[in-house]
């Protein structure tokens, strides 16, 4: 007798929920034992909702042929001397930065998802967790393919996993998943899932992906958008995660809540890089970092956290603060990179009077009065021989890991300086925000390692900072960093034009 054919319902619960077992002989308590630790309470897994629907060979069929037109478009851009239809040879730094401080999350994320997926006593949930957990190495692997061609053209590629795990402003993403993979699983899912990927992604991977395009790296912006389909169902994931913690227990929300709080803050600072590269990094410009915080979470998050209103969820606390912080940190994450351009794995320069006029139309309000004036001494020395490098070693924020950069809202002229004492030692900070989460969880955040003061302390090798850039960073002196004009970099491409 023939066998009875599925329809697509029970094929799909066959393939997912059905892959779940029944403890018999052991304790389901001890099988799942960080389900609990954290204090949310789980009444019922059968209610957790698949945002993914899809079944595992669903999924690698789907991502296959997404593949196929993906390396078909690097092989085009390789063949074709893609590294030569770029707008501009400064462009080529924001790519060196995207690879050593945002690739290796995809990593991070990776091992985070397949770590956690396997705490959830739900199969849903360790089922959706799987296929994210796919996804992430995925875009991990294209992204550093996309990227090889640059490799074999412009210096400071070349070392880039030893470089996210030592060098100093690379702390900094580090830091980020580092914190959020040693939470619990349910503070990992409301960081990563919805704080991150729901809320903040689409700052990533549209507004930046389509300055890529218009800059002329079909193969970064090939890359983003084949992402970015990944990204959509993992802002499913962030969502559902979020609706079913808040509708199993009502004790969930004030803990949901207090998390949302944290990562906002914590992914907020985390994108002030994303900022910088937007306003600074692309020769051809698609929008200011101001408008693509009051797209993409002033109008799109001020939507959701409405919607999120009837959980009892507000608005994550100092959402007021970064509206203002808006016009000023990508100008003040800049000027640091510019001043420590000699300790930096990719080049820095002064904006264009062109690149001025149009940050000064973009921010009318605080660019002229805080931050032209600084650029016009800028120029004003490099004129006289006399380029601006601070050999000085930042102080660093305990929590963000981010320079002391950040300046108060109500004086944009003032550093912002926060300090704790925690068992009779002092911790500084450069908000209220990051202050406030070291002050909730102290005993995590003492044990932060600030590259600063591991320098300090003879860590990184040295003495010297040439000696530290050379032998613990692994940079190459004089090609990776220092300022854009006159680099190797800039000579071989004025060299490419002009045979061309």
């Amino acid at each position: 007798m023939a066998a009875k054919k599925l329809n697509l319902k029970d094929k799909y619960k066959l393939l997912t929920r059905d892959l779940d077992w029944e403890f018999s002989y052991e304790d389901r308590k001890k099988a799942f034992p960080y389900e609990d630790f954290e204090g949310i309470k789980i009444n019922d897994w059968s209610k957790w909702e698949d945002p993914f629907r899809l079944t595992m060979d669903a999924y690698w069929k789907y991502q296959a042929e997404k593949e196929k037109k993906l390396y078909a478009i690097f092989d085009a851009s390789s063949q074709h001397n893609g590294h030569l239809n770029v707008s501009d040879p400064r462009y080529i730094n924001a790519i060196k930065l995207f690879l050593t401080g945002i690739s290796p999350l995809e990593y991070q994320a990776y091992q985070g998802f397949a770590h956690v997926g396997r705490q959830f006593g739900g199969v849903g949930a360790r089922v959706a967790c799987q296929m994210q957990s796919i996804d992430e190495l995925r875009h991990v692997q294209t992204q550093v393919h996309a990227m090889s061609q640059y490799n074999k053209y412009f210096d400071g590629f070349h070392d880039w996993t030893h470089m996210h795990d030592r060098v100093w402003y690379l702390s900094v993403p580090k830091s980020f998943f580092d914190d959020a993979r040693t939470s619990g699983p349910f503070e990992f899912l409301v960081a990563i899932s919805f704080s991150f990927e729901y809320v903040l992604t689409n700052l990533v991977f549209v507004p930046f992906m389509s300055g890529a395009a218009h800059n002329g790296d079909m193969a970064t912006v090939t890359f983003g958008f084949s992402a970015q389909s990944d990204e959509a169902r993992h802002m499913t994931l962030g969502l559902e995660v979020i609706k079913f913690l808040l509708e199993q227990d009502e004790g969930n929300v004030a803990i949901v809540q207090k998390w949302i709080d944290k990562w906002f803050w914590r992914g907020c600072r985390l994108l002030s890089i994303v900022g910088m590269m937007m306003d600074y990094m692309l020769p051809n410009k698609v929008m200011s970092w101001k408008e693509a915080w009051e797209v993409y979470f002033e109008e799109a998050g001020g939507a959701l956290f409405k919607d999120l209103a009837r959980y009892g969820i507000r608005m994550p606390q100092y959402a007021d603060i970064v509206e203002k912080e808006k016009e000023h940190v990508s100008h003040q994450a800049w000027w640091t990179f510019y001043t420590y351009g000699h300790a930096a794995g990719f080049h820095t320069w002064i904006p264009t009077d062109a690149e001025l006029d149009w940050l000064s139309e973009k921010y009318p309000d605080t660019f002229d009065k805080y931050y032209r004036p600084r650029w016009e001494l800028a120029k004003k020395l490099e004129s006289e021989g006399k380029r601006i490098y601070n050999n000085a070693l930042p102080q660093l924020c305990n929590t963000c890991q981010i320079p002391m950069l950040f300046t108060e809202m109500s004086e944009p002229g003032q550093i912002a300086y926060r300090v704790s004492e925690y068992k009779g030692d002092k911790y500084h900070f450069c908000s209220d925000g990051c202050q406030h989460i070291f002050e909730e969880e102290p005993e995590k955040y003492v044990q932060s390692w600030l590259p600063a003061h591991q320098i300090y302390m003879g860590n990184c090798g040295g003495p010297d900072v040439p000696d530290i850039l050379r032998d613990y960073y692994h940079f190459n002196l004089g090609a990776d960093n220092l300022d854009m004009k006159g680099s190797p970099d800039e000579q071989r491409w004025n060299e490419w034009k002009k045979q061309g």
